[in-house]
């Protein structure tokens, strides 16, 4: 898959409840915001690359990406994030990264795309232990599969991942490339 097929989107319209409901992706870590490393990991991947927020909207614009809320009421999680790109994308894939990974790199999201090319729908990032299913590349012709699921009242990425022909893409290699961002201390402490 080449990178004017893929669409990538930074989710980044959370809540962010362990941290106070500060906006986590605006946060400075290491002298950045934090979506900055999330559009740096993206940037060689994909030909778009769409950032999914639901607050301080003008803030992320600043950044020089399209910002896109989610479609759906009330915060309903990441799916909702990944409809809403899932609805401005115009490639055959969407490659999918949290706002909270510093440690993302490209030549580790250039693995998900790559495994679509397999015949898989869904490919999920993981590092030898567990699966990371906000990162992820996914063919962007399940969006309606997408809405009815969460019509349905349905939220977990695992459960509807699951329905489609997935795989689980090794990254073994970089396990500590999934640190995530969540509390005040993951924040000061992280490396």
């Amino acid at each position: 898959m080449t990178r004017e097929q893929i669409t990538g989107v930074v989710l980044a319209g959370g809540r962010a409840r362990r941290l106070g409901g500060i906006d986590k992706g605006l946060l400075e870590y290491r002298g950045r915001p934090l979506i900055r490393y999330a559009l740096q990991a993206l940037e060689p991947v994909c030909g778009e690359i769409l950032i999914n927020a639901n607050r301080n909207l003008a803030d992320y614009r600043r950044f020089g990406h399209p910002v896109v809320p989610d479609s759906l009421p009330d915060f309903q999680g990441p799916l909702a994030g990944i409809l809403a790109a899932l609805g401005r994308a115009r490639t055959p894939c969407l490659l999918v990264v949290p706002c909270d990974s510093p440690r993302l790199s490209a030549t580790l999201l250039a693995r998900l795309p790559a495994a679509l090319d397999d015949g898989h729908d869904i490919a999920i990032a993981h590092d030898g232990q567990r699966l990371h299913p906000v990162v992820m590349a996914l063919r962007t012709h399940l969006a309606d599969d997408l809405a009815a699921w969460l019509a349905a009242g349905h939220h977990k990425i695992d459960r509807w991942a699951g329905r489609h022909r997935w795989t689980a893409v090794d990254c073994s290699d970089h396990p500590d490339a999934f640190l995530n961002v969540n509390t005040p201390e993951d924040f000061h402490g992280a490396p």
